[in-house]
């Protein structure tokens, strides 16, 4: 909804809602003269209803007038001591009531929905974006902010979220980097965090229970679990380009479709894998995390993905939550 219409403006757009109600209301009568009639009608008195509209009272008087030629009809007989309905009056006091209970209970809906308090919105996320603290303390705050809005949640890969925003699928997605097409869609990087070793507890690297990290060149010779590219492309890209930098090809022998299946590979001694840091909060027996103490650009951001040009509603409300919880976290060594 445009923000610079009047109140006045929007009832004028919306009074079709009162044709119903009357078979033969010509279009052209607005609302505003409904309140007026109201006001009479209530106030009994021409001066109090004027001064309770607040405007002068020969308007008022005219604007009555202006009504009741429309309608073709008397709704007023005009005494010393004020206004009195007349039969026809009456009838279309409670009709004018209803109308404009109606009216103000749409344009207070067409409000909340435009502040993002009602309406409906669709939200996609990554395995890997939904396992971090953010995501859900974003959804949490939302939900607080605007329980009247109707949210739906998906899970999937970074790609098909995209594809999905772009399609109207979605209204916003948390993803990680994407790969591909993104035109059209905006990226707001909305935090950062490290990536982590996982080894199998045995393993002679994992050291011992002082050993907190590690660097990426020991884990040369060791054989790597990966998520599968298409699942995770921007991940997947960013660790092969950090081991190169670490003067090694790492040996794929194993990949998986999500990060939590890579875990599980890891458990059972099939290799290592790195993984977002917040992927430590995953109590996965058999798996010990180490920090990468010799890859520093190696991190794992996560964006918000959504249309261009299309920030209002409920989903303005998510961004807007969203920023609100990033300048509260730190962009880097989250864990």
């Amino acid at each position: 909804m445009n923000e610079g219409y009047s109140r006045v403006d929007i009832l004028s757009n919306i009074c079709q809602i009162a044709y119903p109600y009357f078979t033969d209301m010509p279009p052209a009568i607005d609302l505003r003269l409904l309140r007026y009639f109201l006001a009479v009608a209530e106030e009994g008195h021409l001066t109090r209803a004027a001064q309770r509209i607040g405007i002068q009272q020969p308007p008022l008087s005219q604007q009555i007038r202006l009504l009741e030629k429309e309608l073709g009809v008397t709704l007023f007989n005009r005494l010393p001591r004020g206004m009195e309905l007349t039969e026809s009056g009456t009838a279309l006091l409670a009709d004018a009531r209803l109308i404009l209970a109606q009216v103000d209970s749409t344009v207070a809906s067409v409000r909340r929905i435009a502040q993002g308090k009602m309406g409906r919105i669709a939200v996609g996320f990554t395995e890997s974006a939904s396992l971090h603290p953010f995501v859900p303390s974003v959804i949490r705050a939302f939900r607080a902010a605007a329980p009247d809005v109707a949210l739906t949640v998906e899970e999937t890969n970074t790609n098909e979220l995209v594809e999905a925003v772009r399609k109207r699928q979605l209204d916003l997605a948390f993803v990680r980097s994407p790969v591909g097409d993104a035109s059209g869609i905006v990226m707001e990087t909305v935090l950062e965090e490290d990536m982590v070793a996982a080894l199998p507890s045995a393993h002679a690297l994992a050291g011992g229970a002082r050993s907190k990290s590690i660097a990426l060149a020991a884990l040369a010779d060791e054989s790597f679990i990966m998520t599968r590219r298409p699942s995770g492309p921007g991940l997947y890209d960013t660790l092969i380009a950090a081991c190169r930098a670490a003067g090694f090809s790492p040996r794929v022998t194993q990949e998986a479709r999500k990060n939590l299946s890579t875990l599980s590979l890891v458990a059972a001694g099939l290799g290592v894998a790195v993984v977002p840091a917040s992927m430590m909060h995953v109590n996965a027996e058999g798996v010990r995390y180490l920090r990468i103490n010799d890859a520093p650009g190696l991190k794992a951001p996560l964006h918000l993905a959504y249309r261009d040009g299309e920030h209002g509603g409920a989903l303005g409300l998510m961004i807007d939550e969203a920023r609100r919880l990033s300048a509260k976290k730190p962009r880097r060594n989250e864990a």
